[in-house]
Parts: structure tokens; sequence; C-alpha cells
């Protein structure tokens, strides 16, 4: 059928993606902020802990199966122009035979179910020391992305919307961005927590305020980080026991002389 009969006149993917990138890069400096494309390295989407969790568990949700496969070849060919997570949202530009925009809305985890992860996650933490030097051990993640009870949300929980013609409630489109949501994961996994609206910090200060932190910095005094590391690291402050002795001690070597403090310096035997 010819152009005037009803069809559009093919434009190649490569074409279509270059014009929906001029538009994603014009928005992105009118609103002032980096534009983010999802870019693969190879055929595989995902290929780290997070990624591959999350994707694997998008592939469980059987109301989704039927549209995924499209949206995995739509993220592998760079489809998805622009991809911005924040708190409870994620929006996203997709190239097509159109430029759609994508948003998709999941609620934030409860403070509820957020307490109840850390505490169950100081409990399966192997060494303290791992995680204050931002290595989650295998039981850290295995609880964090457990289905149904760990931070990936639930399908009742995400709400989909996209600018295209198709009414189904998971396009092409929106696949593709959820798709891409695994491929971030691989190089920013703390987008994950952003999503759900809880900061992975807090596991390291629950775990860090526990009483068997003493305990474990004892324990493992050979790969202990100094404070000031730790502070620069994650901005908390941790004071050793040796730091605080010395600091006892020294303000006992102080007096007041003639209504000022004075330092006693003890002559050596």
């Amino acid at each position: 059928m010819s152009w005037y009969g009803g069809w559009r006149p093919y434009v190649p993917v490569a074409q279509r993606r270059a014009r929906a990138a001029s538009y994603a890069a014009r928005l992105a400096k009118k609103e002032k902020r980096t534009l983010c494309p999802v870019k693969l390295e190879s055929r595989k989407i995902a290929c780290t802990f997070w990624g591959e969790a999350w994707c694997d568990n998008l592939e469980q949700y059987s109301d989704f199966a039927n549209r995924l496969p499209r949206g995995r070849t739509y993220v592998r060919n760079g489809s998805v122009i622009d991809l911005q997570i924040k708190a409870g949202k994620i929006k996203a530009i997709v190239s097509g035979s159109e430029i759609y925009h994508v948003t998709i809305n999941i609620k934030k985890l409860t403070p509820a179910a957020w307490k109840r992860l850390k505490q169950d996650c100081s409990q399966s933490i192997d060494s303290l020391i791992d995680l204050l030097q931002a290595r989650f051990s295998e039981g850290v993640m295995s609880r964090l992305t457990t289905p149904r009870e760990g931070l990936f949300p639930h399908p009742h929980e995400i709400d989909m919307e996209c600018s295209c013609p198709d009414y189904a409630g998971l396009c092409k489109h929106v696949a593709a961005v959820l798709y891409g949501v695994g491929a971030r994961l691989d190089s920013e996994p703390e987008m994950l927590f952003t999503l759900r609206d809880v900061d992975h910090l807090d596991l390291v200060s629950h775990a860090a305020s526990a009483e068997t932190l003493d305990q474990t910095l004892t324990a493992d005094a050979g790969n202990t980080l100094a404070g000031a590391e730790l502070g620069e690291v994650f901005g908390i402050e941790l004071e050793s026991r040796g730091t605080a002795r010395k600091e006892k001690t020294s303000a006992k070597r102080v007096k007041m002389v003639g209504g000022k403090k004075k330092k006693i310096h003890k002559a050596p035997a």
C-alpha cells in the first residue's frame, strides 16, 4: 500500500533513534538535568547480581509474560533514550515509530517493611566489616531481593503509563523501560533503594548501632578501617575503643588554674 493509501514511509531504526536522542537532549537541557540513555555493552541486558535479580524477578510476573520479549528487543537496540529513576517514579523516553514518553509509578516501601528488612539483614551479616566497606554479603543481598518480601515491587504496586496508542497494561515501550532499570542497576545498584524511597546507608547505621559492633570490630581488628576512612566513605562517625580511652585520659590531665583550663603534664618517672 502506498503512502497515500495510509502507510507511513519506512524510517530506519538508527534514524529514529537519532531523532529521539536529539529531542531528549534538548528536553534534558531545558530541564537542566543530565541525559541518561540505556546503553548495553552486549546482548545481555544485565550482568551483575542486582541487575540480573531485577530482570529475573520481572520475568516471574505472569501478567507481564506476553509483553516482555518485545521490551527486550527495544532495550537491546538502544531505544530507551533517557531513563530517570527517582523515589517512587521512573520516567523515560523511548524511540519507536514515534517518540514515546513512559512514566512508571511504584509504591514506596512502607516504614514497617523497611524496618523488618533492616532487622533481617543485620542477622544475615557474615562480617560487619564487609558491610562497612560497602560489600553486602550473599545473605544480605538474597534477603534484599527476596520475591514478595524484599525491595522489588509487586505487580499491584506498579502503575504504568505510555504515550503510545497501545492500551495494554504493559506495552513494549514500558517493558523496555523496566528492563532498562535492570541494566541501570548494574552500574548504580543504589538506585533500587532510591526507587523504593529508602536509604541503603540505613543498613550500615543499623548494623553499626547494634551491640555487636564493638565485638565485631575487635574480632576483625586486622581488617578494620580507620574511623576517619569510614567517615569519608559513609559519612558516619565511629570511635574505636583506643581513641575513646585516649581522649578520656587526656581529659583527666586538665584542671582549673586561675579560672582557666590548664593541662597537667606528668613528669616521667
